[in-house]
Parts: C-alpha cells; sequence; structure tokens
C-alpha cells in the first residue's frame, strides 16, 4: 500500500515526472522487475463492486499469464526478469494486513452483499472469489506457484523473445515482501564487481512507496511503470488487458531526482560545498515516511492533502545547514539532528491547536465560561498557584514592573499552554485508552515512534533488521511529544519469520477460516479457544482525520505472538502430509535457457495448458546475503534514449499554483513550473533556424525527448520546407547533401494556422507538462521516428535506417535539443543479406505477387549475389467476401432518429432521449428526499461525456444520436412494464433526479421494491452485458462479422509456391523493427483481409484475419484495429463475434492483404466499393510515378466517419503537357479540350480499350435527371455492366459520338507510340481503371455505398474535378495541391493556378476534404473575377483565347456535364 495520496501528490508538484506512454514509445530495460501481487488481485477480483462477479480458478490463471505476457513483451529486458510474489510478510506489515483483511473481506463485502439482497437482486449460487487466499501458504498460493513455474518453463522454451534472458520466480514460500525481495536483489547486484552502473531498471507495481524503494538504490536510470490512473472515476470500472489498449504511466525517478535537486535549492545557496543531493534525497525519503505507510501511524494532524510535505519540507531547509550534518545516514537515522529537526516541526502542532483555540475562545465568550473542559480548568488553576508559589519563594516583587497588559497576556500564554496539554492529554486517553498521560508514557510513545523509523529505514536500505518487531499502538504521538530521544538506543532481535499457517492465523477475519487447514478453523470460532478474541465479528473503525473508508484505523486488538504460537502448537500434529508441504519456506528459484538441456515438462493444468514436449529450463536457487556493501554511484554523460533529463535546455524553476491538469482535472497544490530562458545568442530567424535543422533530426517534446526529422520551418511569415518526391524520407546531415529546400510566404490563413499552433503548443506544455515555453518565435513541422527497418543495399550490404512517421506535427524551436549524443543498443546486428535472411527465417511478402504471404526462407547462396533471397511462401485460399461486402445493407443494423422511435411508441422525442441515457431515482419525494443513494434505471446506451456508443443499438453523428429497432423494442418493453416512470420523468422534464415516492406515491406501493424489480429487470437483459465503443469507432455489425466467420469457415485450404524475391519486397519479423508499418503506403478499411506480423505476442504470427473495426487516434502508431482473426487463440478477445478469436492491433502489426490486392496491375478483377471507403481507383506502377492517382487517402488517424473518397482522374494526368497542335473540333467541342490538351498515351489507351464503335456519327443524349431512390434496381452491378456504364459516361463526357471522332482526334495529338509491351500494359492498368469510375445519377443503377447522395459521382461531383477542367478549358496547367497538418490532426489544402492565384481552403479532418474545400474556394474565386480574369498565351498559334465559360453550372450537384 505504501503511501497513501503520496503517488497523486508528487505526480501534480512535478508535472513532468510522470509520462503516459504507448507501448512504442518505452525505452529499453536491461532489468525488469514485477511485484505480481498487483496482478494477481486484478486478474483474481477486477471489480469488488459487483457482487455478481464470479470467476473460475482455471481463467484467473490464464489471465495471469496473459497479463505477464503483456508486461514482457511491452518492456522486452535484455538480462533479467523478477518476478516477485509477497511471501511472509514482517510482524510489522502484519497489523496492516490484518486490520485490511477484516475490514475488505468480513465488513464490507457483508455490506455490499445485503446492499444487493435489499434492492432484490438475486445473486448467483456460486461462491465468490475470497481474495484472502491470496496469501501465502493457501490452496490457491500453492496453485499459482505451480503455474508459474509452468509459464516460466514454457515461454523460456518456446518464445524467443526469453531465451536471452535470466529469470527469477521468488514465490510466496520465499519470506518477504515482493517490492523488498526486489530491492535486495537490486543490492546484491550492486556490490558485484562487474555491475554496470548504467544498467537501465524498470520496477512495475501499484504501491506509491515504490518510489521511495527505487531512489534508496541511487541508480541513475530507473524508472516505475504502472497503469494509468484516473482518480475521480467510478470504482466499476474495469482494468483493459490488452497491451495496445492500456495507457501506462512510466514515472521516472532520474526525473524524480532532479525535481528534489530544486525543491531544496535553497540549501545550495546555504550550505555550499556541504550540500549533497544523495543525502538530501536519503533525508526526502525518511520525510516521506513521516506522513504515514504501511508500519506506523500518520502524525496526528499530518495530512497529505492539507499540505503536510511542503510544511516538513519548509522545516527542513530552515534547520539542516545548522545541524552540521543530515538526518538520514544511508539507513541511519541520526538521532541528535532527527531530535533538532523535530523539535522544530513541533511549531506545527502548537499552530494546529492554535486554530483551535481561537474557536474555543469563541465558544467561551458565547456561553460565559472561562474553561471549556473543567479538568483543564483545574489543571489551569493548579499550574497557576505552583507558579504564585515560586515567585513567592524568589522574594522578588516583580509584578510592579509589568503593566496590566503584560499580565493579561501571561495569563493568555498559560491558559493556551494548559489547553494545549489538556488537548493531547484527551487525545492519548481517547484514542489510545490510557487513564493517566504520564511523562514515561510519553517517554516511551516517542521511543516507540522512533524505533518505528529507525526500523523502516533499515527495510528500505539493508532489508528486514527484526522480523518480530512491530509498532504496539494504532495511533502516533504528538510532534511535540517526541522529545529527549537523542541518547536511545536502537537494537533489534532479527528473530525468524513466521511459518505460513501462523501468518494465516495471525492476518485473517474468522470469515476466511476456509483458507486454513481444517484442524485451525476451531481456534477463530470456538468459544473455549485461547485467541478467540483476536477475532471479533464487530468492530470499528476511525477514520482519524481522513476522508477515504480504507484509511480508517481498524480498531482490532494486536495478536499475541506467544498466544498464537502456544495454540497453534496442540494443532501442528493434526496437519496432513499435503498441509505440512505447503507449511515451509523456500528460497527463489532462477531460470534460464539451455540449448543442451531438453526434457519433457508436464503441465499442471493440461485440459488448459499443453504439457511442454520440449524444455530447456534448468533450475538454480538464489538467496542473498544481507551483508551489503554501498558503492559509490557512477554518473555517466550520456543520454539514454527514453530517459528524460531537465539538463539540455536552459531554464529556471519555481513553485507556483499553476493548474497543471495530470489527472484529468486541475491540481489544487503548488505546481514545480519550469520556465524556458530566452537565447542568449541574439534573434532568433527563421532562415538560421532553418539552416540548423531542415532535413535533419532533432529531440523534441522535452524533456521525455523523442527524434523527429524537420521538414518544415516557419516564423509565421515565410516558411522553408523540404521538397521531396513522394515517399522520401531522408536525413540531410551531410554536408555533401544538402536538403532540397524550397521557401514561400504564408497567405493570411497560414498565417493563422501558425498562431493557432504556437497557441496549442503554449497551452499544452503549460497546462499538461507545467513548462513556460514563452514567446515562439519559430516553429518546426517534424515527423516522428517510428523505429528502424533493415534496407538493402549495392553489393548485398544491409543497413538498419531510421522510419519516420507520415504525420506531421508542429513543434516550438526553444523547446527543441539539437547535437546530444544519444546511446541507444538497438545498434545494427546484421550486415549483409545472408545474415539478415538465413535459412529457415520467417519472413513476409510486402510486393505482388503473394502480397503479405508468410514464407520460410530456402538456401539462397546461388542466387544471393545475384540480390535475390529463395522463398517458398505459404498462400492460403482467401475467403470470398465480396458477395458480402455488396449485401451488407441487408445485414447492417438500421438506424433512425429518436422522433421516429417515439412517434412509434407515441411518446416524445425527450423521453427516447433520456431513457436511452441516465435515470437516476432517489428515495423519500422530491420534497422530502431521504439519503443520497440513487439508483440508476435508465438503459445506458449512450455517453455524451466519453463520446461513446453501443453498437448494435446507438450511433452518434454530427448532429444527433441515432437509435436500432432493439433499442424501440427495449423502451416498448420498458413502457409497457413501468409507464408509470415514464409518466413521472415526462412531467417534471427539468429534473435530474427523481423520486420514489413521487412515482409510486399510493400507500400500497413500495418504491424500492420497484426500483430493484425495475434495476433486475434491466441486468437480465442482454443489453446490459454489451460492450461500449467510442463513436469515433467505425464498426461491423455483429450480424455482418457473424457471416464473415462462416465465409471464413469454408475456406481451408493452402497452397505453397517457391520463388526468388528481390530482398527489399521481404519483411522479416525483427525486435529491433517493432514499431515499423511494413508498407507505409497500405490504406485500411473495413472487410480488409490483414495478416499478422509481429511475433512473440498475443496474436500468433501469421494469422490471417478480418478489418471489423477502425478506431482512429491523433497519432497514426496509436490507431488500432479491430481484426476478426480467422482461428481462436489464447488471450483473444470477443468482440461481437462467437468466440475468442479478435484483438486490437496497431499498424505495424499487420500487412493488409487487401491493400495488395487494390494495387495488382496484373489483376482484372473489380476492386469492390467497401463500408467506410470506396476502393481507390489506380494502379500499382502510376501510384509509384504520379502522387495524385491514389487521391489523397484519408489519414488512418483522422478519426472521421462517413467520408467518401474517390479517384481523380485529373491528377494522373498533370504532369502532361499540351499536344502539339490543336485537335479538328477545337472550336466545336470545349469539353474534350480539358482532355486533349493534357492527354497521353496511357489515356489514349484507355479511351481504345472502351471499344467505341465508330458507326454512328450522332451526339449520344445527354443523361436524364435523377429519379431517385425507386428506380435504382437492388442488385448490384456485374464488373462487365458497371465497366459499360463507365464507357458510357467517358462518351458522354468527351463527346464521342458512336463514328469514333473522339479516339481518333486523340490519336492524331499523340507525340509518340509506345512499344508494345508497354502499350499492352497501360491498356490492362487502363481497363481497371475505367472499371473504377462511377456513374452519374439517373436510370443507370449504382453499386451500393455509404456515401452521400452528393458524393455518388467522384468524377463529375468532384470540385477538384471541376476546377480541372475549368484550368484545362483555359489552357492552364492542372491546380496544384499542398498539404498541411496541425497539432491536432486537422488537414489544411493550399491551391496553386499556374496564372499565379493562391487558394487556402478551411481545416477539415481528411485530405481529400481538405482538397475539396480548397478546390471550392478556387472555383469561387475564378467565378468572382469574371471577364477580367487574367489568361495566359494562346497555347497554339492561330487559335484565339478561350474565355471562361459561365459558372453557374459548375457547382452543379447533380453530376452532370460540367458545361452544360
Amino acid at each position: 500500500m505504501g503511501v497513501p495520496k503520496f503517488y497523486r501528490w508528487i505526480s501534480e508538484r512535478y508535472p513532468c515526472l510522470s509520462e503516459v506512454v504507448k507501448e512504442h514509445q518505452i525505452p529499453e530495460f536491461d532489468n525488469f522487475y514485477l511485484d505480481m501481487n498487483g496482478i494477481i488481485h486484478q486478474c483474481s477480483h477486477p471489480n469488488d463492486e459487483d457482487v455478481h462477479f464470479r470467476i473460475s480458478e482455471e481463467k484467473i490463471f490464464a489471465d495471469i499469464f496473459h497479463y505477464l505476457e503483456v508486461l514482457f513483451r511491452i518492456i522486452k529486458p535484455r538480462k533479467v526478469f523478477f518476478m516477485a510474489v509477497d511471501g511472509v510478510a514482517p510482524r510489522a506489515k502484519m497489523n496492516q494486513q490484518r486490520g485490511r483483511r477484516f475490514r475488505l473481506s468480513a465488513k464490507e463485502a457483508e455490506e455490499k452483499i445485503k446492499k444487493a439482497l435489499d434492492k432484490g437482486e438475486v445473486l448467483p449460487t456460486e461462491a465468490r472469489f475470497d481474495s484472502n487466499c491470496i496469501t501465502p501458504g493457501t490452496e490457491f498460493m500453492v496453485r499459482l506457484q505451480e503455474q508459474l513455474k509452468y509459464f516460466v518453463h514454457n515461454k523460456l522454451s518456446n518464445d524467443k523473445l526469453w531465451e536471452n534472458v535470466k529469470v527469477y520466480l521468488s514465490g510466496h514460500e520465499t519470506p518477504g515482501e515482493g517490492e523488498h525481495k526486489i530491492m535486495e536483489f537490486i543490492r546484491s547486484e550492486n556490490t558485484k564487481p562487474n555491475h554496470d552502473p548504467n544498467t537501465r531498471h524498470c520496477l512495475y507495481g501499484l504501491d506509491a512507496d515504490l518510489i521511495m524503494l527505487g531512489l534508496t538504490s541511487h541508480e541513475p536510470n530507473f524508472a516505475l511503470l504502472r497503469e494509468e490512473v484516473r482518480f475521480g472515476g467510478k470504482k466499476s470500472q474495469k482494468r483493459i488487458t490488452a497491451p495496445e489498449e492500456t495507457t501506462f504511466h512510466l514515472l521516472h525517478l532520474s526525473l524524480m531526482r532532479e525535481y528534489i535537486d530544486y525543491e531544496f535549492s535553497e540549501l545550495k545557496n546555504k550550505m555550499g560545498s556541504d550540500y549533497d543531493l544523495e543525502q538530501v534525497i536519503d533525508d526526502w525519503i525518511l520525510m516521506g515516511f513521516l506522513v504515514g505507510n504501511d508500519f506506523i501511524p500518520h502524525l496526528p494532524n499530518l495530512h497529505i492533502n492539507h499540505d503536510a510535505l511542503p510544511l516538513l519540507y519548509k522545516t527542513y531547509m530552515s534547520v539542516l545547514p545548522s545541524l552540521g550534518g543530515y538526518l538520514n545516514e544511508n539507513g541511519h537515522l541520526n538521532l541528535r539532528n532527527f531530535e533538532k529537526y523535530l523539535e522544530k516541526l513541533a511549531e506545527f502542532d502548537r499552530e494546529h491547536f492554535n486554530e483551535v483555540f481561537v474557536d474555543l475562545k469563541w465558544f467561551e465568550s458565547k456561553v460565559g465560561n472561562k474553561y471549556l473542559n473543567e479538568a483543564a480548568g483545574l489543571a489551569a488553576e493548579k499550574e497557576a498557584a505552583s507558579k504564585d508559589a515560586r515567585k513567592n519563594e524568589v522574594g522578588t516583587s516583580t509584578e510592579n514592573m509589568h503593566s496590566a497588559a503584560a499580565d493579561d497576556e501571561e495569563e493568555e500564554d498559560d491558559i493556551f499552554e494548559t489547553e494545549f496539554r489538556q488537548y493531547k492529554r484527551t487525545y492519548y486517553m481517547s484514542k489510545i485508552g490510557v487513564d493517566v498521560v504520564s511523562d514515561e508514557f510519553l517517554a516511551n510513545q516517542a521511543k516507540c515512534y522512533v524505533e518505528g523509523i529507525q526500523w523502516i529505514l533499515h527495510y528500505y536500505y539493508h532489508g528486514v533488521q527484526s522480523w518480530s518487531w512491530y509498532y504496539p499502538y494504532h495511533y502516533a504521538p504528538y510532534l511535540s511529544d517526541i522529545r529527549n530521544v537523542s541518547g536511545l538506543k536502537l537494537t533489534f532481535e532479527h528473530g525468524q519469520p513466521f511459518m505460513p499457517f501462523q501468518q494465516l492465523l495471525a492476518v485473517l477475519p474468522a470469515a476466511s477460516m476456509e483458507l486454513l487447514p481444517e484442524c485451525y478453523r476451531h481456534l477463530m470460532t470456538s468459544e473455549s479457544s485461547a485467541i478467540i478474541e483476536y477475532y471479533p465479528l464487530d468492530f470499528k473503525t476511525d477514520l482519524n482525520g481522513k476522508q477515504q473508508e480504507w484509511e480508517a484505523v481498524v480498531l482490532i486488538p494486536f495478536i499475541d505472538e506467544r498466544c498464537l504460537l502456544a495454540a497453534m502448537e496442540a494443532c501442528n500434529r493434526k496437519l496432513t502430509k499435503e498441509e505440512k508441504a505447503r507449511n515451509c519456506h523456500t528460497e527463489c528459484a532462477v531460470y534460464s535457457y539451455d540449448r543442451e538441456m531438453d526434457f519433457a515438462y508436464a503441465s499442471p493444468l493440461p485440459q488448459l495448458f499443453p504439457d511442454i514436449v520440449h524444455s530447456h529450463i534448468p533450475m538454480d536457487a538464489w538467496q542473498v546475503s544481507l551483508d551489503h556493501v554501498s558503492k559509490p554511484v557512477d554518473r555517466s554523460a550520456l543520454y539514454f534514449c527514453g530517459f528524460p533529463t531537465l539538463q539540455h535546455i536552459k531554464h529556471k524553476f519555481y513553485k507556483k499554483k499553476g493548474g497543471v491538469v495530470v489527472f484529468q482535472q486541475s491540481s489544487r497544490g503548488e505546481n514545480m513550473l519550469l520556465d524556458i530562458l530566452p537565447n542568449q545568442e541574439g534573434e532568433t530567424t527563421c532562415d538560421d533556424v532553418a539552416a540548423q535543422v531542415l532535413g535533419k533530426s532533432v529531440f523534441v517534446n522535452w524533456p521525455h525527448l523523442e527524434e523527429a526529422r524537420i521538414i518544415a520551418v516557419s516564423d509565421g511569415e515565410t516558411k522553408f520546407y523540404l521538397e521531396e518526391p513522394p515517399g522520401v524520407q531522408r536525413v540531410y546531415d551531410r554536408p555533401s547533401t544538402p536538403p532540397p529546400a524550397k521557401v514561400t510566404c504564408l497567405s493570411d490563413k497560414e498565417q493563422k494556422d501558425w498562431i493557432k499552433d504556437v497557441q496549442g503548443i503554449t497551452e499544452y506544455y503549460l497546462k499538461r507538462k507545467g513548462i513556460v515555453i514563452n514567446e515562439t518565435e519559430v516553429v518546426l513541422y517534424g515527423q516522428l521516428l517510428t523505429g528502424r527497418k533493415y534496407v538493402p543495399k549495392a553489393n548485398g550490404v544491409v543497413e538498419l535506417e531510421k522510419q519516420w512517421a507520415k504525420q506531421v506535427l508542429p513543434f516550438a524551436y526553444q523547446a527543441v535539443v539539437k547535437d546530444i549524443k544519444a546511446f541507444c543498443s538497438s545498434l545494427a546486428c546484421f550486415k549483409s543479406l545472408d545474415e539478415l535472411f538465413p535459412p529457415t527465417t520467417t519472413v513476409f511478402m510486402v510486393g505482388n505477387p503473394y502480397y503479405g504471404a508468410m514464407g520460410e526462407v530456402q538456401d539462397s547462396q546461388d542466387v544471393i549475389k545475384d540480390g535475390r533471397i529463395r522463398v517458398v511462401f505459404s498462400v492460403p485460399h482467401e475467403p470470398q467476401l465480396e458477395p458480402l461486402i455488396q449485401n451488407q445493407h441487408k445485414y447492417s443494423v438500421k438506424y433512425s432518429p429518436g422522433y421516429v422511435l417515439a412517434s412509434r411508441l407515441g411518446i416524445t422525442g425527450y423521453l427516447v432521449s433520456r431513457f436511452s441515457g441516465s435515470i437516476f431515482i432517489g428515495r423519500g419525494s422530491k420534497k422530502n428526499p431521504c439519503g443520497e443513494q440513487r439508483a440508476n434505471v435508465g438503459l445506458n446506451l449512450k455517453f455524451n461525456k466519453k463520446n461513446e456508443e453501443v453498437p448494435g443499438y446507438t450511433k452518434r453523428t454530427e448532429k444527433e444520436w441515432l437509435y436500432s429497432a432493439a433499442v424501440e423494442e427495449l423502451l416498448a418493453e420498458y413502457l409497457d412494464r413501468f409507464s408509470e416512470v415514464f409518466n413521472n420523468v415526462a412531467r417534471n422534464s427539468h429534473d435530474d433526479v427523481f423520486y420514489e415516492d413521487d412515482i409510486w406515491p399510493g400507500e400500497d406501493q413500495n418504491g424500492a421494491e420497484k426500483v430493484a424489480e425495475i434495476t433486475s429487470w434491466l441486468k437480465s437483459h442482454p443489453v446490459s452485458s454489451i460492450s461500449r465503443a467510442s463513436c469515433d469507432l467505425q464498426v461491423l455489425d455483429a450480424a455482418i462479422v457473424e457471416r464473415i466467420e462462416e465465409a471464413v469457415e469454408k475456406t481451408k485450404s493452402t497452397k505453397k509456391v517457391r520463388v526468388t524475391v528481390k530482398p527489399h519486397l521481404l519483411f522479416r519479423p525483427l525486435e529491433q523493427q517493432q514499431g515499423v508499418v511494413p508498407d507505409p503506403d497500405a490504406e485500411y478499411r473495413l472487410f480488409d483481409r490483414v495478416i499478422n506480423i509481429r511475433e512473440s505476442f498475443t496474436v500468433p504470427l501469421g494469422l490471417r484475419g478480418t478489418i471489423i473495426g477502425i478506431k482512429g487516434a491523433e497519432r497514426e502508431a496509436e490507431v488500432l484495429y479491430e481484426v476478426l482473426f480467422d482461428e481462436e487463440f489464447a488471450g483473444g478477445l470477443n468482440i461481437r463475434c462467437t468466440s475468442s478469436r479478435c484483438y486490437r492491433l496497431p499498424p505495424c502489426a499487420l500487412i493488409n492483404l487487401s491493400h495488395g490486392a487494390r494495387v495488382d496491375h496484373t489483376g482484372h478483377k473489380l476492386t469492390a466499393i467497401v463500408k467506410p471507403q470506396p476502393a481507390t481507383g489506380g494502379n500499382f506502377s502510376s501510384y509509384r510515378q504520379l502522387a495524385g492517382l491514389n487521391h489523397s487517402p484519408r489519414s488512418p488517424f483522422i478519426p472521421t466517419q462517413n467520408k467518401e473518397e474517390y479517384s481523380n482522374v485529373w491528377q494522373s494526368l498533370q504532369n502532361t503537357g499540351p499536344p502539339n497542335k490543336p485537335p479538328a473540333h477545337w472550336h466545336n467541342n470545349v469539353i474534350s479540350l480539358l482532355f486533349l490538351t493534357q492527354a497521353e498515351t496511357q489515356f489514349e489507351d484507355l479511351i481504345a480499350n472502351l471499344k467505341i464503335s465508330k458507326g454512328n456519327q450522332q451526339t449520344p443524349p445527354p443523361p436524364a435527371p435523377p429519379q431517385g431512390g425507386d428506380s435504382q434496381p437492388d442488385g448490384p452491378l456485374s464488373p462487365q455492366s458497371f465497366a459499360m456504364k463507365g464507357t458510357l459516361v467517358l462518351k458522354e463526357m468527351l463527346k464521342i459520338d458512336s463514328t469514333g471522332t473522339g479516339s481518333q482526334s486523340a490519336q492524331e495529338t499523340s507525340n509518340s507510340t509506345p512499344p508494345a509491351g508497354q502499350q499492352q500494359n497501360r491498356r490492362r492498368s487502363s481497363k481497371k481503371l475505367a472499371a473504377k469510375i462511377n456513374v452519374p445519377h439517373g436510370d443507370a443503377p449504382v453499386l451500393p455505398s455509404p456515401a452521400p447522395a452528393a458524393s455518388a459521382n467522384a468524377l463529375l461531383g468532384s470540385k477538384v474535378s471541376e476546377l480541372a477542367c475549368i484550368c484545362g478549358a483555359l489552357g492552364m496547367a492542372p491546380p496544384d495541391f499542398s498539404f498541411m497538418r496541425n497539432r491536432q490532426g486537422l488537414v489544411l489544402c493550399q491551391v496553386k493556378l499556374s496564372n499565379g492565384l493562391m487558394v487556402h481552403g478551411p481545416q477539415c479532418q481528411s485530405e481529400h476534404d481538405a482538397k475539396e474545400k480548397a478546390a471550392f474556394f478556387a472555383l469561387q474565386r475564378l467565378n468572382s473575377l469574371g471577364s477580367g480574369f487574367p489568361l495566359p498565351p494562346p497555347l497554339y498559334t492561330g487559335v484565339g483565347q478561350i474565355r471562361p465559360p459561365h459558372m453557374g453550372a459548375v457547382f452543379n450537384q447533380q453530376g452532370e456535364s460540367v458545361f452544360l
């Protein structure tokens, strides 16, 4: 448990301390330590608030295994993995354990069950899991230990990631608390002569005192890992155990050390060279113990949430310079200095009582009594009389020397001191139960407390000094009573730890007696038992100044060790052989991988976990000596990637209430703010900065540094940027290769966006990190490092190159770190192709054919010199999902607005909205409420604040909530059963809470029973168990998922193919490459088929699946795809499917098989339009050459819904020039000019492949106006019919009649004739391109698509296309589009025309939307310019200028011919 509320307090005081990290952001560690009990508790009883919760032991073990795998894979330790389960604890800890078990199990569980039964809830008949069994010596812990041994053998034998790691398993049979056994290991390692002082440690655990433990090691690279803490949330929220979804806090003790240095910085000025940070840190640890811990109670009135710690620090800084030393000398208490510190601190007692005394005096003035307390009055009079006697003995008459005012002041001081003593006396009498508070009693109190502090320091610094010592009181003395301690002699008897059964009997309540061997149980229940007094069935708790019930003091008697052991002695002989085996101590086990050793290891649960056929794991014992020799700490000058430091950037620091948000709400106390100092080198100019960083890598997000490649630099007026070909992400760090830089001036819109970027950066740094970055003159735009990837070079050499994200983020220049030497151990371990691809290596294909197929490398010595690798690929037969894609509307859940449901149900839309959310019913009536208890009787199907919906029931759009037929049925049943609730809510629509007596006013009606009936009915309904999802999550409904499962089951065949492949088309799963996306060009859509390419993770390597959900995120690396895999696997999730075969994965874990099929230019198959995005057109070769062909694919990390994107044919032609001479029908047909001025051979082939006949010269009639939805046939078009409709569209657009004039003209204007083979390839790709063009609205049927009607025609309804038409008609080059993305992920598009006109669009969610809006604005500008618009020189001699046509038709939304 550690120090209550301490973690939150220091995280808010030192805002940069706790870093929220995702899996891909966690740095490298050498040693990883697990405090296991937090994991065991979480996997066995994740939600104590739910009295209905039941779980099997097998499920507990499986969940623990899964979580251990999760943590190991996230941290990936290089050397040591240490798992520590709590063993028998020291006696000092047992008292706290005893109190907690009595309160949690005996009292709170009973109260929760009683509440549920009172509400009429029906509880399961199975026994609930008793968390008290997580105590050494129980049968559960013995079985768990066997499972953990199996787990270690299994992972070391079968998981390559574990092979080089030494695994320590310190189970429940090894005495000591888990975290202290870990510290014993660290201390013992530090004493070894070959210890590396730069070892990087990570300790996982939930206790706040781990911070103190970590700091006692004085290791420079030490971090604590724990799940994200959310304060103020519901207790019932269950932990998510999928690693990609869990948010972790990584608390860096390297930063903690620097913050402590800042906290006590004024001591440096006072002490000079005597100031020693290491000893200050030791004293800081000691001060933390004074506010309470697991071994001694907190000092009276000293509470963390009442600013106790700042008081301790302030007092320390005031007295330390005069002490001549420190308080805590490496775990040994300097009693003389400690006493002086406590003397100064004791002033707090008087100050606190003074506040109470003022209140007493005010009360006295009201009631007229001189003394409120009779005993205090007598004591005060007695004290006054004794003072008078002493004065008379002196014989000097001093009273004449004092004024009357001085006499009153002295009398008041006397009264204050008297009342203060009585105040403390009352505390001891009422709390500790003594009759006389004598000097001997107070001296004993002081000795016990100081003894406790010394025992704790020994425990944290040296290990257990006494197993039998404990603090013998429930309460601590007042600070002012801890006096005269400098002469104490503190010694401890080491003793022996309890045996497991002795601890069980010492800490368990009688309610958990089933966990004990039967021969001991009567000792807890029998009235004749000698120790029955230690197991009270009813007991009191005392908050003692605290606020939370879990902080209360549990007032149960302390166990007498001698009585306990004597009572057990007679029962020991009745133990069975199996029970005696449980009641023992063993040493910590050490496991390592040995290839030479090979034996079978039997599974303790063969029905759940298989036997290990080949185990390679020798086991050894490990123990630690108590004799530790402290070594001086070596400080390295290297910066270790991922370990933050406050160095590198000059700043000042100060404490201020800054309202920094660390835990979902503004902090109330002081924050340590860091203020970045201005540049001393003079004014920062944009061009100077660009010369330094453009095209280079720097470190951003100080102090949690991340590497980024800078691609643009801007000062709000000008911008320097890299002009690179698409797909190129080079670092230009050599003088011989300067970056291809360009400079431009920002438009008004861009300048405003720049200001927004600066404001966003400034606010984020201040409100989250507590960093004042001051004025930002220059903003850098960069791409974060995602990982490293092996890239083949010439002559069979491979190099490990950095890979950068696609997403561009803004960073303030003054918070960027340049020119530091960073250490990263993921250096290249492969130098050549034969090292990277040895035989039997698993690889994946990232080229066509066989895109995404998993294969095994064969002997390639004969072809590797030619730059080829021989691979045998497994190519499974893919399920046929096209029919399901085309008919998905038949299975999708239909949603309707609330008013539609309301009209069907005969109620108002307000009631639909209220009852689908939360409705609270309280006890009593509105006029006379009874208590604070409220029951939620709403359906809980929508969550506005959390932006969550329930798939299959509710869906949120930008404007409103939509509801399915299932909600209508549920509401109808609710209305039928409990119509009176609807009536009351309708009458009191402005109320937030409704009351039982108002809804059921009749004397014969029991409102509580009715509420219990409603809640019981709601819990019994299937909707109560359906998980909710983010509204930003695009999902396929459960009915569609079920049909995908069916389609997959029908497809099981696999074929093997042997090919030689270029190495750059192979992806090998490697640890160094984790975080790297195998194919950055891949787009992900619902229904896409994918394959898992991450090894040693939950999902088996090479398992294929289908995307059934897409969860957007601000950063591309944080996007998650819900994948329904083809087979079940251990640890799989149940997401809208019938079995545990789903998982949520980031893009770096997948290869998109469907993407490979879409870009395969050798295929002729039509790509289906899928939800939520239709397939974008274009062929693979053209995509590589022309950036615009696959029109601005939507960034997957932008959460967008129902946005459609289509191919942009015009973009594929933007780099071509005009033909040499004008076409024959130039003056007759304006529209064909657009095509002919940009024609190239590829487009000629497109026209030729449309098979246009030459018989008829008549122009086909324009398409009929849209006829509405009824004219559309229900079924989808065949590929052939669709292609024919595409032909008609193009013929209409090109004004091609049946004589073939258009194609002939195109042939006349072509510049050159391509070779036959090239022409054939172009014809193939052109066919595919033509087949993907959507038909206009009209009688012609279209493929079913969820796109809005205005976007149904990709070509003619697009503003980009219309703008391209205008530019072509004016003889101008195609418009040039460029994009910028801000920190929030919004996209801004700039369109530049060849005549110099430049227009900016608004910020949008996707590049497609931004491009469309920018084109729309450009069209408006063109329209406003009218006939005065400047035109370029004529394209051809002898042909006059073409004025822009009337622009009204340009904005036609129906997709008809552009200029008609």
